[in-house]
């Protein structure tokens, strides 16, 4: 194994603070993979969704808000200037973040079950640590909408935990029309280059970044989208990275989320966790970003509120599936070896989400992401190494051939 290492760090620096190499000061590589970050954002390919068509399940209710008249008042000079996208801090969120005056209707619902989960998962993950409480953010954008960010750092157990609510009224850019054809979605076959549409998005996504190289990563997302046409769809699921392989715990992880999607459709496994070793593949790697779990985009191939009862107790299971491991090897001691192994796998954590996770790129290309809540994903602290192989016969490389070929759990 080299010993030119450098890490990098990839978040915002307090005031007075320095980027600064962990070890071997005065390398220059970190700024290298720093350079490959800004170029990674720079090319990234626009992603997901826009608008169904030819879907036969019934539709929820056509959208509340007055598209039209928010979709002239994005496209005037005036508008511009005031900036409709802009991110106001309030002291507490509303009680609803979304436009809609129905408490029943799907939309509402939804917001609600995905702010219950957040309040779950922020309080076990609390619990687990011992240590460190969530901070807050709360912000609305003055053409409707808003988010709820919760941000951990500097805990016993996670150097870095987020957990991110948002509720968003906007146009799909051009490029989200093309990546939506190329994975053959009905909704974008009619439409026309560069057309644009209006979009409702309501998402709850979640990274979790441990210390302890035996512990590892996990993110979810659960999101809903519409289109003013009343197009509609869910996306979502829950996945793991470790960077050391204990099979218990992958049994234990899959194992949680087999159960949950044979209860709705014994289809839904299978396939989604399919989709999830395709979907989390590093291309320019030819390896995954982890050890995969359930993934799932486009679903609107049944009445939308058995989705909607199938992405529920999905979220709900994220911290049965999750922290017994994490509480299993808070603990685990570990080398200094193997701490630097994390490092450089977060490095490709690193780069998947900056290259081709389609909510951050979505985040970007429409313009109307909350910056700071779409960085929150990427892990605190990264290293990059010029062609770094495994020592044969290692537990490194034993988990790298699993990234490099994904097997089943059970």
């Amino acid at each position: 194994m080299s010993t030119d290492l450098t890490a990098v760090r990839v978040r915002p620096v307090n005031a007075g603070e320095k980027y600064a190499p962990a070890q071997h000061q005065g390398s220059p590589m970190w700024s290298s993979a720093a350079a490959f970050i800004l170029g990674s954002v720079m090319a990234a390919a626009g992603i997901a969704a826009q608008r169904r068509a030819n879907v036969t399940t019934a539709a929820p209710a056509p959208m509340a808000g007055g598209w039209e008249e928010e979709s002239v008042a994005m496209f005037t000079a005036t508008a511009e200037k005031q900036n409709p996208n802009k991110h106001i801090d309030v002291a507490e969120p509303p009680p609803v973040l979304g436009k809609d005056t129905d408490p029943n209707c799907l939309r509402r619902k939804f917001e609600a079950m995905l702010r219950r989960g957040q309040d779950k998962v922020c309080k076990a993950i609390e619990e687990c640590d011992g240590g460190a409480k969530f901070q807050t953010d709360a912000w609305v954008r003055e053409s409707g909408g808003g988010g709820i960010s919760r941000v951990l750092g500097g805990g016993k157990v996670w150097e870095k935990a987020g957990v991110n609510l948002s509720v968003i009224y906007g146009t799909m850019p051009s490029e989200t029309v093309q990546a939506a054809r190329e994975r053959q979605a009905a909704y974008a076959k009619d439409l026309k280059p560069g057309e644009r549409i209006n979009f409702f998005a309501c998402g709850l996504s979640c990274v979790m970044h441990p210390r302890n190289p035996h512990c590892p990563t996990m993110h979810f997302n659960y999101r809903y989208f519409e289109t003013e046409t009343g197009d509609w769809w869910f996306a979502g699921g829950t996945d793991i990275t470790p960077v050391y392989l204990d099979e218990d715990d992958m049994k234990h992880f899959h194992g949680v989320y087999k159960k949950v999607c044979d209860k709705h459709d014994p289809a839904f496994y299978p396939k989604f966790k399919k989709w999830a070793d395709e979907y989390f593949i590093i291309k320019h790697r030819g390896e995954t970003r982890g050890l995969g779990g359930i993934f799932y985009d486009d679903l609107n191939d049944r009445d939308p509120w058995k989705i909607f009862a199938f992405s529920e107790e999905c979220l709900d299971n994220v911290v049965p599936a999750y922290v017994p491991i994490i509480e299993k090897h808070k603990n685990d001691t570990f080398t200094e070896e193997q701490k630097r192994w994390q490092l450089l796998r977060r490095g490709r954590y690193a780069e998947f989400n900056l290259i081709y996770d389609r909510g951050t790129i979505f985040g970007l290309k429409t313009g109307i992401g909350r910056m700071e809540s779409i960085m929150m994903t990427l892990p605190e602290v990264a290293r990059w190494e010029y062609d770094h192989h495994p020592a044969p016969g290692s537990e490194e490389e034993k988990i790298m051939k699993l990234f490099k070929n994904p097997r089943d759990w059970v």
